[in-house]
C-alpha cells in the first residue's frame, strides 16, 4: 500500500511537472524542446577515459554548466524586467508569456538538479539537492541540540507564528496603550522573518500536498527565489565543507571554488526582480497573514470605541470580513492562499463614545513569502466627518523593507500611493486644465495597454482603476474642476450630491416626456443612469460619498456608459447651476474630449473584483 502511494505521489508530480509546458503553443514547445536538446549536457562517463581526458571533459562539462547557468539567469532577468531591459539593451526574440516564465523556472529547478549530481560519491533519492539540504538540516538540528542555545534565536514553528501571535510578540507593541510621556499610543511594530534556509525547509515541509523529493525541491527553489534568498540559502548551504567532502567527489561542480562563486553571483543577479512563483504555483496551500494597522497619531483620532474589522482580497480569493481584537492593532489569520494581495476593506460598527477614526495606513504580510503590501488610507471612518463613510476600500500596493539596528521593519516609502484619496485634497493642487487633461490620457492609456499584453502578463486592474493616478481618481478631478461647491461650500457638497441632484433632474424629464418630448437614445441613458444610482443607493449606509462615486466611475466604464452620460449630464440646468463656464462639463470643446477619450475603452471586456462592487449585484 505504501509503494502504491508513493507511486501515486510520483505520477502526480511529474503530471505537475508536464502541466507547467501544457500551455505552450506548439513553436514555443518546439523552441524550449530545441534549446534543451542544444544547450543541456549530460553528465560525461569518466571511466571510460584516460586520466587527461578525464580532466579535460570534466572541466568542458563544469564550464557548460556555468555557462548555461548564466544564460537561464539572464533570460529569467530580461524577461521579468520587460521594456526596460530592452531600454538597456537586452534584446528578446519576443515577448515571454507568464506560462514561459514558469517554464524557465522549471528548467532552471532541472539546472540545479543536474549541478547536484554532478560528482555525487552516492546518490540518495531522486532529488540530490533535496537530499543535501535533508543532511544540513540534520547536521544543524544535531549542533543546536547538543550545545544551550536561546529559544529567542531558534526558528518558531509556522503554526504558532500564524495561532498564537501572543506568545511571540512583545504585548508592548500590541495594544493602544497610552504613553505616560506624549499620550500617544503605541504603533505595532512589524519584526522580520527569520531568513535561515533551515526555516524556509521547515515551511515547505509542512505543506500536505507535496510527497515527494523533487517536489519538495521545485517548492524550497520557488519560495527562495521568491524571498530574494536563493543565493544566499545556497551559499549558507555550500559552506559546510566537510559535508560537501563527505558527499562530493574532488571533481564535482560544487567542489570548484570559483565556478561555485560564479554560479551564486549569477543567481544573485535573480533579486533585482520580483517574483510571485511560489504564490501563483501552489494555490491551494494554507498561508498565514498577519495585519498592522496604523492610525494617526494625533489626539483624539488615533483611537475608536466601535467595533473594526477588516477583509482582504487577492487575486486567488477574499478573506471575508475578520473583526479586529478590541484595543489591538494588528490580526494575524490564516486563509488558503490568496495570491498577489490587491484590496483591502476595513470598517467599524460606529458604535460607543467615540467611534470616529483616522487611519493612516495598513500593512499586510505574507509570512509564508514575506511579502509586504501598503494599503494607504489617509481617510476618517465615521457618521458626521469627512464623507461619513465608516467602511474605505484600499489598493494594494507591493513594498519593500529593511530592517533596522531595533529589529524592526522599516517600510520604504513609495513614492506614490495605491488608494484613493479625498475629492477635497485633489483640488487643493491647483492643478490646471492640461495637467488634468495630461493625466486622464495616462490612465486610460494605461488601461489600454493593460488589455493589449497578453493575459500572463497583465497586472492589477483594480489597481488601474482606483489607484493613484488611476482614472476613479481622475474622473474626481476633471468632475472637481470649476465644482461651485469647492469655493462656495467647502467640505459639505460632494460630487455624489451633484449626481443626486442629476437623478432628480432626470426622472422629472422622464415623467414629463409627454409634455416635452425626449429623444429616445436620451430616455434610455436617463433610465440607466437613474438605475445605476438607485442600486448604489441600496448598498450600506457603511459606503460614503466618495465610495459610491468610486462604484459609479468603474461600473459606468465596465458598462460602456460613462462616455455617453457626459453629454446628458453636461445639458442640464443642474449643471449650470453647479459647475463654472470653464469646467469640463460646461465647455463643449472639454466635453467631447472626455467623450472621446473614455469611448476608446469600449473594446474591451473589462471585469471589476467583487470588493470594489462592495456586495452589490451590479
Amino acid at each position: 500500500s505504501r509503494s502504491r502511494d508513493s507511486a501515486k505521489w510520483r505520477r502526480k508530480d511529474r503530471l505537475l511537472q508536464h502541466a507547467e509546458h501544457l500551455q505552450l503553443n506548439s513553436d514555443q514547445r518546439e523552441r524550449y524542446i530545441q534549446e534543451a536538446r542544444s544547450k543541456q549536457v549530460r553528465q560525461p562517463q569518466l571511466s571510460d577515459m584516460s586520466a587527461a581526458g578525464m580532466v579535460q571533459t570534466n572541466w568542458k562539462f563544469v564550464e557548460t554548466l556555468l555557462k548555461e547557468c548564466k544564460v537561464k539567469t539572464k533570460k529569467m532577468l530580461v524577461e521579468k524586467m520587460g521594456q526596460e531591459a530592452v531600454e538597456l539593451g537586452h534584446g528578446m526574440e519576443g515577448a515571454l508569456t507568464g506560462v514561459e516564465e514558469n517554464t524557465l523556472i522549471a528548467s532552471l529547478c532541472d539546472l540545479l538538479e543536474r549541478i547536484w549530481s554532478h560528482g555525487l560519491q552516492t546518490k540518495k533519492g531522486k532529488s540530490a539537492v533535496w537530499s543535501h539540504l535533508l543532511s544540513y538540516q540534520e547536521i544543524q538540528e544535531a549542533s543546536e541540540g547538543s550545545t544551550t542555545v536561546d529559544p529567542k534565536l531558534l526558528t518558531p514553528d509556522l503554526s504558532t507564528i500564524s495561532l498564537e501571535p501572543d506568545k511571540l510578540d512583545k504585548p508592548a507593541h500590541q495594544t493602544h496603550r497610552r504613553r505616560s510621556s506624549q499620550g500617544r499610543i503605541e504603533l505595532p511594530v512589524l519584526r522580520p522573518l527569520p531568513k535561515s534556509l533551515i526555516s524556509d525547509m521547515k515551511k515547505v515541509q509542512q505543506m500536505t500536498d507535496i510527497r515527494s523529493d523533487v517536489g519538495y525541491t521545485r517548492a524550497w527553489v520557488r519560495l527562495a527565489l521568491e524571498r530574494k534568498m536563493l543565493s544566499a540559502h545556497l551559499k549558507e548551504l555550500l559552506s559546510d565543507a566537510n559535508l560537501l567532502r563527505g558527499l562530493y567527489k574532488r571533481y564535482a561542480f560544487l567542489r570548484c571554488e570559483d565556478e561555485r562563486e560564479q554560479f551564486l553571483y549569477h543567481l544573485l543577479s535573480l533579486n533585482a526582480v520580483d517574483f510571485f512563483c511560489f504564490t501563483n504555483t501552489f494555490t491551494n496551500t494554507v498561508v498565514p497573514y498577519k495585519v498592522l494597522v496604523y492610525p494617526s497619531t494625533k489626539l483624539g483620532c488615533s483611537t475608536t470605541s466601535a467595533n473594526v474589522w477588516v477583509s482582504v482580497a487577492g487575486q486567488l480569493g477574499d478573506s471575508g470580513k475578520m473583526e479586529l481584537p478590541k484595543s489591538l492593532l494588528e490580526l494575524s489569520f490564516e486563509h488558503k492562499n490568496l495570491g498577489v494581495l490587491t484590496t483591502m476593506r476595513i470598517g467599524h460598527d460606529n458604535s460607543g463614545m467615540m467611534p470616529r477614526w483616522l487611519v493612516e495606513y495598513i500593512l499586510v504580510r505574507n509570512e509564508l513569502t514575506g511579502h509586504t503590501y501598503k494599503f494607504n488610507c489617509g481617510r476618517w471612518l465615521g457618521k458626521g466627518v469627512d464623507d461619513g463613510s465608516t467602511e474605505r476600500l484600499l489598493v494594494a500596493e507591493l513594498v519593500h523593507s529593511t530592517v533596522n539596528t531595533e529589529d524592526e521593519v522599516v517600510v520604504q516609502q513609495a513614492p506614490r500611493t495605491a488608494s484613493p484619496k479625498s475629492p477635497r485634497k485633489n483640488a487643493d493642487h491647483n492643478l490646471t486644465l492640461p495637467e488634468i487633461q495630461e493625466m486622464v490620457g495616462h490612465a486610460v492609456n494605461n488601461l489600454v495597454k493593460h488589455y493589449y499584453k497578453p493575459e500572463k502578463e497583465r497586472g492589477n486592474l483594480t489597481f488601474l482603476l482606483c489607484g493613484d493616478k488611476g482614472l476613479v481618481q481622475c474622473m474626481e478631478l476633471v468632475f472637481q474642476y470649476g465644482f461651485r461647491s469647492s469655493r462656495l461650500f467647502r467640505n459639505k457638497i460632494f460630487i455624489w450630491d451633484y449626481l443626486e441632484r442629476l437623478k432628480i433632474y432626470f426622472e422629472n424629464a422622464m415623467a414629463n416626456s409627454s409634455v416635452r418630448p425626449i429623444p429616445e437614445v436620451a430616455k434610455a441613458g436617463y433610465w440607466l443612469f437613474c438605475n445605476l444610482l438607485k442600486k448604489i443607493n441600496q448598498a450600506s449606509e457603511a459606503i460614503g460619498k466618495d465610495g459610491k462615486f468610486q462604484i459609479f466611475i468603474c461600473v459606468g466604464i465596465r458598462d460602456r456608459c460613462l462616455h455617453r452620460w457626459m453629454p446628458l449630464m453636461a445639458n442640464t440646468t443642474v449643471t449650470a447651476q453647479m459647475y463654472e463656464e470653464n469646467s469640463f462639463l460646461r465647455n463643449p470643446s472639454l466635453t467631447n474630449f472626455i467623450v472621446h477619450i473614455l469611448d476608446s475603452l469600449t473594446e474591451f471586456e473589462i471585469t471589476l473584483e467583487s470588493s470594489l462592487l462592495r456586495g452589490l449585484d451590479i
